[in-house]
């Protein structure tokens, strides 16, 4: 992750004056503008810790802001400890030391992005944990919050999760209402295989057995299997086996810790589960502040 690159600037940025960081009333009030301070970031619990890069940028993206910081901050870690490692409870992240009035001002936006992209993380582990020993990958969605999409992206793969699309123009996934509005599935197929875009994929989004046949036959590439039970991911993974061309399939939809498996044992490519991103719970993480 490059927390240097405009677009994680923009989004630091934006967190930091929706705070009003560089106007922390209390602060201001009651430390010494001069203060130094050490503040520890601890794990409160087992987790896959995400974001510790966005430590030191977010005190440098301050600085910009306030106008006014001279110093730079001190950041360290142990080497052990980088984004995709597994933290147990009680383990230090990072160590910073630096301005006390700024590591104040900048603590809950610190500990906001790291306590999301460290739950995303480690819920993803949890979800690539339980296939292991199968061929399925566990995808995402673009079901993440609102200007995120980068950071909640990026922690699914720092829990071994591998990214579907990006965002809309990542590819040509035809779903339920695309296929309404079309008329149905053969013509939707059909328009989207002439106005291809270089070598786009052509995936679309099917319901039951009779749906794939159809989809197939209309030259789907990719298919998504929408709210099917394993038994019948199962059938769909023997009927396109069949087949003289690999045909990728992804099971979506009702997928959980306790039936994962059970549906990675079908065979299935790819099983793509929305709650990685939208429903995520931050892992617990604090930051204890000493003055040096």
């Amino acid at each position: 992750m490059d927390w240097t690159s405009r677009r994680i600037t923009a989004i630091l940025e934006n967190a930091l004056q929706e705070d009003r960081a560089t106007s922390d009333a209390t602060s201001y009030a009651c430390i010494d503008p001069n203060q130094r301070a050490s503040a520890t970031i601890l794990a409160k619990q087992d987790c896959v810790l995400s974001g510790v890069g966005c430590v030191s940028r977010i005190l440098d993206v301050f600085a910009v802001l306030d106008g006014k910081v001279t110093s730079h901050p001190e950041v360290t870690s142990h080497t052990e400890i980088f984004d995709g490692v597994r933290l147990h409870k009680g383990q230090s992240v990072a160590v910073i030391v630096h301005n006390a009035r700024v590591i104040l001002s900048c603590e809950r936006v610190i500990l906001n992005i790291m306590q999301r992209l460290s739950g995303i993380a480690t819920l993803t582990r949890r979800y690539v944990d339980a296939v292991s020993g199968t061929n399925t990958t566990i995808l995402d969605t673009r079901k993440t919050a609102p200007g995120l999409r980068v950071l909640d992206k990026y922690a699914v793969r720092c829990g071994g999760g591998t990214n579907h699309r990006l965002d809309l123009s990542d590819g040509v996934l035809i779903k339920n209402n695309h296929i309404s509005l079309a008329g149905n599935a053969a013509v939707a197929l059909e328009r989207a295989l002439r106005n291809r875009r270089g070598s786009q994929v052509m995936e679309i989004e099917v319901r039951s057995l009779d749906e794939l046949n159809l989809a197939l036959e209309h030259g789907a590439e990719a298919v998504l299997l929408d709210n099917m039970t394993p038994e019948q991911v199962r059938r769909a993974v023997e009927q396109v086996a069949k087949l003289e061309r690999p045909i990728p399939l992804e099971a979506s939809g009702g997928i959980t810790l306790e039936n994962v498996r059970a549906y990675a044992e079908t065979g299935v490519n790819f099983i793509s589960v929305g709650a990685l991103t939208h429903s995520v719970q931050a892992v617990d993480l604090s930051m204890r502040i000493k003055p040096v």
